[in-house]
């Protein structure tokens, strides 16, 4: 025993680098009014179901908890499509998902770009081969349906289009838009990651055939999990690919089974889901259940009207001019002229503890952000930030015209 001790004593003090200091100390989050495009502040319902035990991620009380997210995610879609599911990462994980499995080396794909989303969607296909046509706007512009029939010209397999562009607080219209792709043989990917529960959409009767999101806007839960869907069109080009998937993580073969969607008695290992943040969006999805989809929509469009007519007020000028182009989750305000948007939002973190951003991608230097969605989509919310934005304008040096 006694020459067993000495080498373990050895291999103990062979450690060279001791612990850190910051990990000896307690972990430390301040608390922050997120009115920012997201994540959005958890509700405390949300946060205690991220606290429950962890269960075993191919458990069958997890194979449930799955199957009622799945249900849930087809309620919010207003889908009945059956490979329905969540992925284990953000939104992000949920569009490369989308393009991973939809579109091969040498395809043609054509993407609407009018902010940050479409230039992301665009360069995930270049970066797998696909042959990228761009239809191109400057943050805020609309694709007219009679435009979007140039998808005609490029013989695209994949059409892509963000519901909810948050880098420029505009929600774009949707209807029409998948009978246009019907009519071409082409696929239609939708981007609902900062609309989804604020403004309406319906994947079956708008012939959305890919739609995705994510669980940290208007859904309220941690970032992590990503609601898509996919429907048969999808599914017929997506399981009679000549080429692998790029991505073992996000190939839909393994997916769909991991997620019991696949029609086989069992589920095999595929990777560890995130259990806690099944367990968040499971919670979150329940909300937006219990409070109706129609009630999420109004309660929306009633405090975005409310914020808009108090910035209005304040001098302030909204970026998209037209009403129902806007997004209700996140708003966007042209910067004031005179004024240091970095400025004014630092100002607003210190003095108020509150997160607005600047624009994102295409839209830096253009906007102001606002998000009110879920949780946070409340009059009082928006009083505050206006309050917040008015002592910034007031305090914050403005230099001479």
């Amino acid at each position: 025993i006694a020459p067993l001790l000495q080498r373990l004593d050895r291999s103990m003090s062979s450690v060279t680098i001791p612990p850190p200091a910051c990990m000896l100390r307690p972990l430390e989050v301040p608390l922050r009014y997120l009115f920012g495009p997201g994540p959005s502040n958890v509700p405390p319902r949300i946060l205690a179901a991220g606290s429950r035990p962890i269960i075993g991620h191919l458990h069958p009380e997890m194979y449930e908890i799955m199957n009622d997210i799945k249900r849930g995610i087809q309620y919010v879609f207003q889908t009945e499509n059956n490979m329905t599911l969540a992925m284990s990462g953000s939104g992000h994980a949920a569009m490369e998902c989308a393009v991973f499995n939809m579109v091969e080396p040498g395809e043609s794909v054509l993407i609407a770009i009018n902010g940050i989303w479409g230039e992301r969607v665009a360069e995930i296909a270049e970066r797998i081969g696909a042959n990228v046509h761009r239809l191109v706007k400057s943050p805020g512009g609309y694709f007219t349906n009679k435009e979007i029939e140039q998808v005609e010209k490029h013989k695209p397999v994949l059409f892509f289009l963000t519901h909810g562009e948050s880098s420029a607080g505009l929600c774009h219209p949707v209807d029409g838009i998948g009978d246009i792709c019907r009519k071409h043989n082409c696929l239609f990917l939708v981007d609902t990651v900062a609309s989804l529960g604020a403004a309406p959409i319906f994947m079956d009767k708008q012939n959305i055939d890919i739609l995705y999101s994510g669980s940290q806007k208007a859904l309220n839960a941690p970032p992590g999990t990503a609601p898509i869907s996919f429907n048969d069109r999808a599914c017929h080009k997506m399981f009679n690919r000549k080429t692998k998937p790029v991505s073992y993580l996000f190939d839909m073969a393994h997916l769909s089974n991991y997620w019991g969607c696949d029609g086989k008695p069992a589920r095999e290992y595929h990777h560890t889901g995130p259990v806690s943040g099944f367990f968040t969006l499971r919670e979150s999805l329940a909300i937006l259940a219990e409070k109706g989809l129609e009630e999420s929509w109004k309660k929306h469009k009633e405090v975005s009207a409310y914020l808009y007519r108090g910035l209005e007020d304040l001098g302030l000028k909204l970026f998209i001019p037209e009403r129902d182009l806007r997004l209700p989750s996140v708003t966007t305000i042209a910067i004031p002229a005179g004024y240091n948007w970095r400025e004014l939002l630092t100002y607003i973190m210190k003095h108020h503890h509150m997160e607005m951003t600047g624009g994102l991608g295409p839209s830096i230097g253009m906007v102001m952000r606002i998000g009110l969605m879920g949780y946070n989509c409340e009059k009082t919310n928006a009083d505050m930030a206006l309050h917040a934005l008015a002592d910034a304008l007031k305090s914050c040096k403005k230099s001479k015209p």
